[in-house]
């Protein structure tokens, strides 16, 4: 605990943030009110979809991408052999540090601070070449939004951040400061898809002219002024979504990651993905149509002479989505879809 609060304390006074309207002193007296840091802890959405789509091999090795809170992975995990194994990868270290306490008393694992859009690379280094079976649960997770030192919330009044590693340089702070009027415009309609980004936009730009923005209150001030009132959830929510993923560069690199990954899949192997977003769900579901392939020969051709590439088949056309019931239980699984893919080399003259 007292580790933690020297930390906060030795960031905040190098990077000269004690006198901007979030003083060291309100954010311990915060913390200590708390009694304790947030648990790193990540409810898994379409729990049981994910475990069933990955036709676990017990002597197998499994990847999740997105290790979190290990919510899916102790599910994995569980049904691993000694034989099996598990490679867990996560941006956060905070979360990589929590996850060793969730999957006691197993040994069984191997963890990796990392991007999943590495996955190729980051198999390599372990001298592995395939795989069994990966998971990706994209998105931010429920520990980064409840923890609102992290900068995630528009319901708190902390310092712009929004990074899933902390290592990394860019942060909210630099996107929402020194990003163009229209280069905010544009991420706030693509990822948030907001429509009235260019007031946002416009009104953030004026604004930070006569002061530097530097806490989620400040922004989500503006965006309240910028738009008219909606029963339609927070007024800031999508603006604060589009700058996550522009900071976290969740999106340009994952029709890429989608097919690398199938590329790391054993024969018969799956890849379950899980997103929250129409952007990242229409890369994945694009990624699985070119994976899968198509014959284009005349119907009435007996059998394939085209050629097609194929890397598989999807198994499920539909995006699977969270039950009535769940939803009762995790609001936050409302907008989440699953897509599975099946590894399967396309035998010769096949249609």
């Amino acid at each position: 605990m007292l580790a933690y609060i020297n930390h906060i304390c030795q960031q905040l006074l190098l990077k000269k943030w004690f006198f901007i309207g979030v003083p060291i002193k309100t954010i311990i007296c915060n913390i200590i009110k708390r009694g304790a840091i947030l648990e790193f802890k990540h409810v898994p959405v379409l729990l049981n979809e994910c475990i069933e789509g990955l036709n676990i091999n017990p002597d197998g090795i499994y990847v999740d991408g997105t290790i979190g809170g290990a919510g899916h992975s102790r599910k994995i995990i569980e049904k691993l052999s000694k034989n099996g194994l598990l490679i867990g990868i996560d941006r956060d270290n905070e979360a990589l540090e929590a996850v060793k306490k969730h999957l006691e008393p197993y040994t069984n694992y191997k963890l990796i601070h990392g991007n999943h859009d590495d996955i190729k690379e980051i198999l390599s280094e372990l001298n592995i070449e395939k795989v069994d079976g990966i998971l990706l649960d994209l998105g931010v997770s429920s520990y980064q939004l409840d923890e609102k030192e992290r900068g995630f919330s528009y319901n708190s009044d902390n310092l712009l951040d929004m990074r899933m590693d902390q290592t990394q340089k860019l942060s909210a702070l630099e996107v929402v400061n020194e990003y163009s009027e229209e280069e905010l415009a544009k991420i706030i309609y693509e990822y948030g898809e907001e429509r009235f980004s260019k007031q946002i936009a416009r009104n953030i730009c004026i604004e930070r002219k006569n002061k530097k923005i530097t806490t989620t209150k400040m922004l989500s001030e503006i965006i309240e002024k910028s738009k008219p009132y909606s029963k339609d959830g927070h007024p800031a929510k999508r603006t604060f979504q589009a700058i996550r993923i522009e900071v976290n560069n969740e999106i340009k690199p994952l029709y890429d990651t989608v097919i690398q990954s199938i590329e790391c899949l054993k024969e018969g192997g799956r890849l379950c993905i899980i997103t929250f977003h129409s952007l990242e769900d229409r890369a994945v579901k694009d990624a699985y149509i070119e994976a899968q392939g198509k014959c284009t020969c005349p119907k009435d051709l007996p059998y394939c002479v085209c050629n097609y590439k194929s890397l598989g088949q999807i198994i499920n056309k539909k995006p699977i989505e969270a039950s009535e019931e769940e939803l009762k239980l995790n609001s936050r699984a409302k907008s989440a879809k699953l897509r599975i893919f099946e590894r399967r080399e396309k035998a010769s003259n096949t249609k």
